[in-house]
């Protein structure tokens, strides 16, 4: 149940009260029974550098979620996979494709010039370079393809650096069966523009962005925002969005902003267990994790690794394999589960594996804490 917002700016709210805010804007606290398109909206995209991840995020957020569902996005071009957040790969719709990759072309540009692959094209023209690479994307290419056809018009460089250098300048969507449930393939890549059939917004202003953002992870600081997005100097933007905003606090004195009317469910609201995938939305959308990791070594250890959200908070890691007709989930709890966890945590496992294995005998182990 969501409390009435408090009564005065500044309020307190602690570590569980942030932890159940942002799994209920995160759908983490109960399934909903929303399209899968307007679950990747509300939540600003899904983290996508493995391509199976968006679906097991979806299939934990979702009720009655099948592969199918996002499958028939990507290949109808209504979702798309490119790099935006922090340069990192995402899986957005396609019209927040073409609206928050000029926004977070900042963050791509600072992106490539502070790796080997900026050092290695210095001195070449930016807009030469990106003139190139759009010719040569007329048709989807591979970056090997297309580091190959640049090589030719700057044979003395290296034709990786200059491949990435068009992934960062260019917006670039991988296009299926990349991105396919259970398909695979190496990475092809086409302007958003021409994929999709539209062209990008043309405002870079972030306001929307942050403000959307808060709807999916707030309350949360500037400092926040900026680690989600990568963007940097967003204290300005912020203070602009002041007056549409309400402020909080947390327990060490950090500001917080939200916008209006977004729920805050009461602490004691109970978290059902979640199996999440190598990289989810809900472990990396703030710069403070500690309303989601009990502590820091657990955040510096497991980004990366399949978890499972045990109470709301990462209680444990997860692997599942099948053979001969036999699919078996392994739960690592970091500490001894209660009977009533334990349980929760088995039957959802369960209900997992008729994901990843329909068909095969399901069979859930718990192995003894790390």
């Amino acid at each position: 149940m969501s409390r009435p917002a408090p009564a005065h700016p500044g309020d307190v709210l602690d570590r569980r009260t942030l932890n159940r805010a942002l799994l209920d804007r995160q759908l983490l606290l109960r399934r909903k029974r929303i399209a899968a398109v307007d679950a990747i909206e509300r939540l600003v995209g899904l983290q996508a550098q493995i391509p199976a991840n968006p679906y097991l995020s979806l299939w934990s957020r979702l009720a009655g979620f099948t592969p199918e569902h996002l499958a028939a996005l990507v290949r109808e071009r209504r979702a798309v996979r490119l790099a935006l957040m922090r340069s990192t790969i995402h899986l957005v719709s396609a019209g927040d494709c073409l609206s928050l990759r000029p926004v977070i072309q900042p963050v791509l540009e600072r992106q490539l010039r502070s790796t080997s692959f900026g050092r290695n094209i210095a001195g070449i023209d930016d807009a030469a370079l990106v003139r190139a690479g759009r010719v040569l994307l007329r048709e989807p290419k591979t970056l090997s393809e297309l580091g190959a056809g640049l090589r030719r018009r700057w044979p003395d460089r290296d034709a990786t650096s200059m491949a990435y250098a068009i992934r960062n300048l260019v917006p670039l969507v991988q296009i299926p069966p990349r991105g396919l449930w259970r398909q695979s393939g190496q990475a092809t890549h086409a302007t958003a523009e021409t994929w999709l059939g539209r062209p990008l917004a043309k405002s870079r202003r972030p306001d929307d962005m942050v403000l959307r953002y808060l709807a999916a992870f707030g309350p949360a600081s500037v400092r926040d925002v900026q680690n989600w997005s990568g963007l940097t100097r967003l204290r300005a933007v912020v203070d602009r969005l002041r007056p549409r905003l309400r402020t909080f606090r947390d327990e060490r004195g950090q500001e917080l902003f939200d916008i209006p009317g977004a729920s805050l469910p009461d602490a004691a609201t109970p978290a059902p267990p979640r199996f999440l995938p190598d990289y989810d939305n809900v472990l990396l959308g703030h710069h403070d994790r500690s309303r989601i990791f009990r502590d820091e070594t657990e955040r510096s250890g497991l980004i990366g690794r399949p978890t499972v959200l045990v109470d709301g908070t990462v209680g444990a890691t997860w692997d599942a394999s099948e053979a001969n007709g036999v699919a078996t989930l392994t739960v690592r709890p970091f500490a001894r589960l209660s009977r009533a966890d334990r349980e929760a945590v088995g039957e959802e496992g369960v209900r997992l594996l008729g994901l990843l294995a329909p068909g095969a005998h399901p069979n859930v182990r718990f192995a003894a804490p790390d």
